[in-house]
């Protein structure tokens, strides 16, 4: 059964000592059922439970909720420096704060890298259930010491990205884009991700458009993140690429209006 925003039957379960307020505008954002009872394992294909530790997706045995915490070691001045992304972002002759769009939020860690690294950021996340993951993880790390001052440079909108690149009232410096497609489905980053998020995800429908929304939004930049050995984006090539292990960062520069 598919609920209003089409990903699937899901039940949100108000733990001991959950918010119900949050609860119910989370189930009323979601279409979906709420219980106070804990549901059965065949109750429905994914689980939402709110409780005092934040927000969890269970789904077929498996769970998963977010935290930055785990990030705190790349986020080291010595070390973030060195990161792939905050290389490929850095912006030369910077002489105002720098801005960035993630148009492909996911989870948030490269927007946690990019504000670590000095970037007022703008998530952009189409899937509802991600977004409310997303927005859980980032409320309790701005009760972090560590973490509050990046996150509180992190702005999160649960959107279509096609249509809120096109409203962007200036242009940022950098538009990151990570789509995933069904080419990288077996890929070593597609499966570093747990399992229980990679469910949700639906591949990018027109990666032109995805592209050519981020370029007509005149950033300084546009960043592409792809497999090492993935194919370029819309078969666009960039004006140069950072490469990894892993991954790679297509960067098409000077496109600002």
């Amino acid at each position: 059964m598919m609920n209003k925003n089409g990903i699937g039957d899901i039940v949100v379960y108000a733990g001991d000592g959950a918010d119900m307020g949050s609860a119910e505008k989370l189930a009323h954002n979601l279409g979906a059922e709420i219980t106070r009872e804990e549901p059965g394992t065949e109750c429905a294909a994914f689980v939402l439970r709110l409780d005092p530790s934040g927000l969890t997706l269970i789904s077929g045995g498996r769970s998963f909720i977010g935290d930055f915490t785990r990030m705190l070691p790349r986020l080291k001045a010595g070390t973030l420096q060195r990161e792939l992304l905050v290389r490929a972002a850095r912006i030369k002759d910077a002489s105002r704060p720098l801005t960035a769009v993630d148009a492909t939020a996911g989870m948030g860690e490269d927007s946690l890298l990019l504000a670590a690294a000095g970037f007022d950021v703008q998530l952009f996340e189409y899937n509802p259930v991600v977004a409310a993951l997303l927005e859980d993880t980032l409320r309790r790390a701005r009760d972090i010491p560590e973490l509050a001052d990046i996150v509180c440079r992190m702005h999160l909108t649960e959107c279509d990205s096609l249509e809120a690149l096109a409203l962007l009232k200036e242009p940022p410096d950098v538009i990151l884009l990570d789509p995933m497609f069904p080419a990288r489905h077996k890929s070593s980053l597609v499966k570093k991700k747990p399992q229980v998020l990679q469910s949700l995800e639906t591949p990018c429908a027109d990666e032109a458009a995805l592209l050519q929304a981020a370029i007509d939004a005149g950033p300084r930049k546009v960043i592409i993140k792809r497999p090492i050995k993935g194919g370029l984006l819309a078969g666009i090539r960039p004006g140069y690429s950072i490469k990894g292990k892993t991954v790679r960062y297509d960067c098409i520069v000077s496109v600002q209006k």
